[in-house]
């Protein structure tokens, strides 16, 4: 098994030797890289090609938000996951809506950061979709038109659409709509497709942004 690969970006050097050293202990899990600062993270991103970043948001010369938007421009980019402070930080927010897959407290569990890597580079699960929702229900901002695009959802997707927003997992959404999880990947997949959204994260943002929710 190829394990997945890790960039680990924050300038604070003792907090990433004691994230590399969790992350190291995995066997499906390898740290192909650090940096210090957003500006050198770019650097590091694009010469490792890692499949996940934990990015810092608050750092010198070029912050994570700025970081992260660039790397997210780039073909084929890894999944970013913002590494913050505050339970309810704006600029978790704005980098979620640019593309960011979710974000983590620094304090979190070392079991907790772990499951998140895994399940980001999965490309379909939210880290605390409840904790983003909350995120962006603290910003107060004014909810955008509903786009075309999501008339196109079946009632079923549309349903499924619901209770994915309000963080629930596939596991979950099967056992209430009585599908198996096979089924409601599938849904949520074609959900994702028709809605041009990246992940369920990015799922959680549209529905906030858009009063779905």
């Amino acid at each position: 098994m190829t394990p997945i690969r890790v960039v680990l970006v924050d300038d604070q050097a003792l907090f990433r030797a004691g994230i590399r050293m969790v992350v190291a202990s995995q066997p499906d899990l390898e740290v192909v890289g650090e940096a210090s600062d957003g500006a050198q993270a770019i650097e590091v991103v694009r010469a490792t090609r890692p499949d996940v970043v934990m990015m810092d948001i608050r750092m010198p010369v070029m912050d994570g938000l700025a970081a992260t938007e660039a790397l997210l421009a780039d073909p084929d980019p890894p999944k970013v996951v913002m590494l913050t402070t505050f339970d309810l930080d704006e600029a978790a927010a704005r980098a979620i809506q640019r593309g960011a897959s979710g974000f983590l407290l620094k304090d979190a569990d070392p079991e907790f950061l772990l499951a998140a890597i895994r399940t980001v580079h999965a490309g379909s699960s939210v880290i605390a979709a409840a904790a983003t929702r909350d995120l962006f229900a603290s910003l107060g901002e004014q909810t955008r038109p509903v786009p075309p695009s999501f008339g196109s959802l079946t009632d079923r997707e549309r349903e499924i659409f619901q209770l994915a927003a309000r963080g629930l997992s596939n596991a979950e959404i099967a056992a209430r709509e009585f599908l198996s999880e096979a089924t409601v990947k599938t849904h949520v997949s074609r959900i994702l497709a028709k809605l041009s959204l990246r992940d369920r994260v990015q799922l959680v943002v549209f529905a906030f942004e858009h009063g779905l929710a």
